[in-house]
């Protein structure tokens, strides 16, 4: 096996960790900037409506995940959830996004990660990130460049600007044709076993489970290489391109 020439990350808990999700807060922060509140709704209100919504759509059960390949992008949704109820907000779409998110599950960096990918741009390794996400693709990216600031990726993908979701395969392949490289030169590393794994896999990457971060058990997989820590796939890079010389 050679060195990659590209690695593709995913990025909530994968480059980024995340802060349980309350939707509470984060729906609290944007009505503060509500001008029209026709039905005097609270945060607790909304959010339970917006809950109802998700659950009508399948939106988000973790169980059945990576059979939602479609992205339902947040401006969308909010623009129905907020009007449907009587209430205008004095925000942007992304603004909104940005205000609900930084509330909601706010994040930082996993632990190693900036040391990580110094070393990828040191030994000329190309780096770039897809994302499942509804956020909007500057929100998503605003966020990564805050918690790591020196990054280089030459692209982030945030679904919600694509409509495919991993591990829909033209999700991959639209990534693999902007680094203009084959997907057999590619590595993909994600935190989902199914999306992010087996998505890659499937589209001709090598993939790599990042395990770091999961906040949950997980089921060992033995045709995958496994890592918890950015040190150790340093390290398997290494080993592999001194043995490749």
């Amino acid at each position: 096996m050679n060195k990659p020439k590209m690695i593709m990350f995913d990025y909530g808990q994968t480059l980024i960790r995340e802060a349980k999700f309350n939707g509470i807060k984060g729906t609290e922060e944007v009505l503060k900037h509500a001008v029209k509140n026709k039905y005097n709704k609270s945060a607790k209100e909304v959010q339970a409506y917006a809950d109802e919504l998700n659950d009508e759509i399948g939106r988000f059960d973790r169980s059945n995940i990576h059979l939602f390949q479609k992205e339902v992008p947040n401006h969308m949704f909010t623009k129905y959830l907020y009007e449907s109820l009587g209430i205008d907000i004095a925000l942007s779409p992304e603004e909104i996004d940005n205000v609900f998110w930084n509330a909601a599950s706010p994040g930082t960096a996993t632990d190693g990660i900036a040391d990580f990918l110094s070393f990828l741009k040191d030994n000329e390794i190309r780096t770039a990130v897809i994302s499942n996400i509804s956020f909007s693709g500057k929100v998503v990216a605003d966020r990564i460049n805050t918690c790591i600031p020196d990054n280089d990726f030459e692209f982030i993908l945030a679904t919600s600007e694509y409509l495919f979701r991993k591990p829909n395969r033209h999700i991959f392949d639209l990534a693999i044709e902007k680094s203009e490289l084959s997907p057999s030169q590619i590595w993909y590393v994600g935190d989902q076993y199914k999306c992010d794994v087996i998505g890659a896999r499937n589209a001709g990457m090598f993939p790599v489970w990042y395990i770091g971060a999961i906040d949950m058990p997980y089921d060992a997989q033995d045709d995958v290489l496994t890592v918890k820590h950015w040190d150790e796939l340093r390290d398997y890079i290494s080993r592999i391109s001194e043995e490749s010389e």
